[in-house]
Formats: C-alpha cells, sequence, structure tokens
C-alpha cells in the first residue's frame, strides 16, 4: 500500500491563491512535548529573534489551538492526566483553545498499536465500555476542553483486541460509551473521531455513519499517506460532503532540511518520503504547508488543520541518541529560531 501511495506522484503544485474562506476556525500545533523541553532550559526564540517561549511564539503568528495527547497511566508524568490538565488551564488563560486527543492507552496509540492501559487489562467487554464512559466523563469535567477526540488514529479500531476492527459492534461501542460521557457531561464540546490518511477515509467513517460525533479527523504525511495532494483534495471533498460533518487535518509536518541536529535517526530524510515540488528546505516548508491550508481553505467542511510536534527540537543535545527523531520537521530550526513555516498560522 505504501510503494503504491508513494508511487502517485504529482509535480504539479496546488494553487496557493487566496483561499476561499476568510479565515479557519482551527489553526492547530501539537505540542505535547512543551512540558518536557521547557524542563531542558533550551531558549528559543520568535522569528525576530527575540527570546520567547514556544507557546507564546504560536499564539503571536496566531495559532488558535492547542493539541495535546493523553495517556492513561504512562511510566512518568509526560502526556499523564495532571499534565496535561495543568498545561491546558495554561493554555486556556492566553484565550487559546484546548483540542485533547485521547489515546486510551498508557502509550502511543496509532493504526497499527491500539495497547489497553494496564489498569484495564482484566476488564471484560462491558466493564471496558464503562471505564471508557467514567474516564471520558472525568477528562471533560476536570480539564474541559473545546475539543476531545475519542481515541487516536482508530483506522482499526481501539482498545485491542476487545474494539478491533475486526469486532465492529464491540468497536462502535467503546466509541459510543465516550461519546455518550462527553454528550452528558457538556454537551458544547465538539467531538472527532481521528482516522490517519485519507484514501480509505469513505469506507471507514461510513461504519460509524450511526454514532454522534462533530468532526471527521485526517492526518496527511505524504511519506504514509501518498504523494499526491490532488488526489487529498479529492478525497476530502467526498468525505465530508457524504457525511455533512466539519473537516479537520488532524495532523500533518513537513521537513525543513535532511540533516540532524542531534544523533539520534530521524524519520524523514529521502527524496522519495516528500513531494518533489516542495525541496527540504524553510521555503519547502512552509510553500507545503500553505497549499495544505488552501485544500483545506476550499473545501465547504474545511474547519482547519493541526501541525504535529512543531517544538520537537533537539532539546536533549547533539550528542543524544534518545533525542528527537523529529528535529528537521520542527517549526523552529537547529538555532532554536522559528521558521517561515510558521507563519501557516497567520491569516
Amino acid at each position: 500500500m505504501l510503494l503504491i501511495s508513494l508511487g502517485a506522484c504529482s509535480k504539479s503544485k496546488v494553487d496557493v491563491g487566496s483561499p476561499s474562506k476568510s479565515t479557519l476556525e482551527i489553526k492547530a500545533a501539537d505540542i505535547s512535548f512543551l512540558p518536557e523541553i521547557r524542563k531542558s532550559g533550551i531558549t528559543t526564540r520568535n522569528r525576530n529573534g527575540q527570546i520567547e517561549d514556544m507557546l507564546m511564539t504560536l499564539k503571536n503568528e496566531g495559532c488558535n489551538t492547542i493539541r495535546l495527547r493523553l495517556w492513561h497511566t504512562p511510566d512518568d508524568e509526560h502526556s499523564g492526566f495532571n499534565e496535561v490538565k495543568t498545561f491546558s488551564q495554561e493554555i486556556k488563560k492566553l484565550g487559546m483553545k484546548v483540542m485533547l486527543t485521547v489515546h486510551y492507552s498508557d502509550y502511543w496509540a496509532d493504526p497499527g498499536t491500539q495497547t489497553k492501559p494496564k489498569a484495564w487489562k482484566t476488564l471484560n467487554f462491558t466493564q471496558l465500555k464503562d471505564s471508557v464512559y467514567q474516564y471520558t466523563s472525568r477528562i471533560v469535567g476536570e480539564i474541559k476542553p473545546d475539543l476531545i477526540q475519542i481515541g487516536n488514529e482508530i483506522n482499526n479500531g481501539l482498545l485491542w483486541p476487545d474494539g478491533n476492527i475486526s469486532k465492529p459492534d464491540q468497536m462502535k461501542g467503546l466509541i459510543t460509551s465516550g461519546v455518550r460521557a462527553v454528550r452528558d457531561k457538556d454537551p458544547a464540546i465538539k467531538i472527532m473521531i481521528h482516522y490517519a490518511g485519507h484514501e480509505e477515509a469513505l469506507t471507514f467513517f461510513d461504519k460509524l455513519k450511526d454514532i454522534d460525533f462533530d468532526i471527521i479527523g485526517l492526518s496527511y504525511y505524504p511519506m504514509w499517506h501518498g504523494r499526491d495532494m490532488d488526489k487529498l483534495k479529492t478525497n476530502m471533498e467526498k468525505v465530508s460532503s457524504t457525511f455533512n460533518k466539519g473537516l479537520l487535518i488532524a495532523e500533518t509536518s513537513y521537513p525543513f532540511t535532511f540533516d540532524f541536529n542531534d544523533k539520534t535517526n530521524n524519520i524523514i530524510g529521502t527524496e522519495n518520503q516528500i513531494l518533489p515540488q516542495y525541496p527540504p528546505s524553510p521555503k519547502g516548508q512552509l510553500d507545503f504547508l500553505m497549499a495544505l491550508k488552501t485544500i483545506i481553505s476550499t473545501n465547504p467542511k474545511g474547519l482547519g488543520f493541526a501541525y504535529w510536534a512543531p517544538e520537537w527540537v533537539a532539546f536533549k543535545g547533539v550528542d543524544a541518541t534518545d533525542g528527537s527523531p523529529y528535529e528537521n520537521q520542527a517549526l523552529w530550526g537547529f538555532d532554536n529560531k522559528a521558521l517561515p513555516g510558521i507563519k501557516v498560522f497567520n491569516e
């Protein structure tokens, strides 16, 4: 599948002229690493070279929503309930919105891994549904997000094996428990279901058409989801018009270089992982993001986008072998100064 997607290469640039919408409702960044990065003591600068905290730089550049992952019982405090609650309060005080992506796991949940929290390991299905309800209710009651994802990249279900997509009724039962908890606790909160990619999104969301949620979330990384932005645009239009729901690119990113700033292997580092029309440069990164923004803006149901891990610089130092595999896709350069790509948040 990946080989087929990588072969679908389009050399034409998407028109980055004026979008049809004057503004996007959601201009978000997932900066879940920031509490850990702050503890490292590194100094970051805005585009003008002034020392400034990353969160403030994002706000000043026009970012209006912060996306945070939430793990049930992680090995340390990072992305755990208390850290996310405290960070959410800080974000709200700045007048920004909070988008939570609830992994329903103690660690990363994605299309290939959906591991139940250790605390739920021995529960039967009825107990598991109740735990999803109670846990989600607590999140809504205490953290009070503006938008919440029921699961993260649940292409193949969640809370395996019980909620695997091979058991569609149980998968939908678990999602519905989370949705019901949100609706019961605070009906004003928007609910998103997140699918990684776009090619099979129509089929996936058709399985969930009787579930009450507000926003379709898609991920778009050219390396994994195809190097044809015209196809992305077409599939986004099909999904949004078929289900008549708001549409969000819940995750995306792009490299500004193929170089390294620590001794940790990077996720992206070769030409066949990116779009040929957008080279790995600060300008190429910005041009890609503006093209994607145009696609979203011209979709009648397009709500916005979230850039994933713009803050994940090599904060552990140049010799770190357990550092950032993502520093060449951050929105801060190797000198920890904000890059031109961060202007995508500004209208």
